[in-house]
């Protein structure tokens, strides 16, 4: 069993524990990228994964590639070519103080790549599961072609196609998400998101909520997920739900959705001290297609997928470095962070 993920690859620099952007003169240099993320995860949980993208070809990208490797994700795949390093710059919130991300990720290779750069036949041979993000598509008007024609192609090779919507106001417009993100879906069969996503990517909103306030309606979530569904021939939907009741503390919990039992399956809710949060969705989706794949009933899924993104909210950088063990610990154990001798 192949799992293909698709997307940009980042170096993130980061400001040195929860100090503001340049107060020190340093920063904490790590590799990342939604799709790659995802990839880590499958990868420390055992699974044949394939991560595909466009670098450049020099020091940098050879440092990024490598950070994938030592996981174990395949990158035989990858394209090299003209181009930049994409770059974001985080600084990590903390108590009433939110994280920011800053994207400078203009010209990079992938955003400059090309459809005849990807034999998607060629890579999904064997594969069978392919994973991508909203964000993606929303780097290049020809990296939104690219991944219909992979979405396209993995349907018809057989491959159940997951997407994490993951709007990001910076790259693109709600309107300019809806309209691409529209083309995509009909080939997706899991579809994740979080409180927003639906609303700013496919105009679905879920009623009586507010993300500010920590409030969620779970009926509201449901019916989102059903109207999803019956938009888009999706099997599966899952929301990661999060109250934030500062930058250091949240609520972290989630719902799946199964079509064929009109059935939404809900977490036990964690609350997390959060050491760093990006990621966290990731971790969530590559958790969530491991349990899928494993044959895991379908509470079992939402649980196992929202243990290990809520692990992930304790470890630095946007790679979540947890295995399945760690993960049924936390289940079974009930997460009391007692010393383990």
């Amino acid at each position: 069993m192949k799992i293909v993920t698709f997307g940009e690859l980042l170096l993130r620099l980061a400001a040195p524990g929860y100090t503001k952007l340049l107060q020190k003169d340093s920063f904490d240099a790590t590799f990342c990228g939604s799709e790659a993320n995802v990839a880590v995860s499958l990868a420390n949980f055992g699974v044949n994964v394939s991560f595909v993208t466009k670098l450049p070809d020099n020091d940098v990208g050879i440092a990024a590639v490598r950070s994938l490797n030592y996981f174990g994700v395949d990158t035989s795949d990858i394209v090299y070519g003209n181009g930049r390093m994409g770059l974001y710059y985080l600084e990590k919130g903390a108590s009433q103080r939110p994280s920011k991300v800053i994207y400078d990720r203009e010209y990079s290779a992938i955003a400059l790549s090309k459809r005849s750069e990807f034999d998607w036949d060629r890579l999904f041979n064997e594969a069978k599961w392919f994973h991508l993000t909203g964000i993606t598509p929303a780097l290049s008007d020809e990296l939104a072609e690219i991944c219909l024609e992979a979405c396209k192609i993995a349907k018809n090779k057989g491959l159940t196609v997951s997407c994490d919507l993951n709007y990001r106001k910076k790259l693109w417009t709600s309107d300019k998400a809806k309209e691409i993100m529209s083309k995509l879906m009909p080939y997706v069969d899991l579809c994740i998101a979080n409180e927003e996503d639906a609303d700013k990517v496919l105009s679905i909103k879920a009623e009586k909520t507010n993300i500010e306030n920590g409030i969620i309606n779970n009926e509201a979530y449901e019916q989102v997920a059903k109207e999803i569904c019956r938009s888009y021939g999706c099997k599966y939907v899952a929301f990661t739900l999060r109250r934030s009741y500062s930058a250091s503390m949240n609520g972290w919990s989630g719902m799946l959705y199964c079509k064929d039992q009109d059935t939404a399956f809900y977490s036990n809710e964690y609350n997390i001290q959060i050491v760093d949060r990006v990621g966290g969705g990731d971790s969530f989706s590559g958790a969530l297609i491991y349990s899928l794949l494993s044959d895991f009933d379908n509470q079992q899924c939402i649980d196992f997928a929202v243990a290990a993104s809520c692990l992930k909210h304790s470890i630095e950088g946007d790679y979540n470095r947890v295995t399945v063990q760690d993960v049924e610990s936390l289940i079974n154990n009930g997460g009391n962070g007692r010393v383990q001798r």
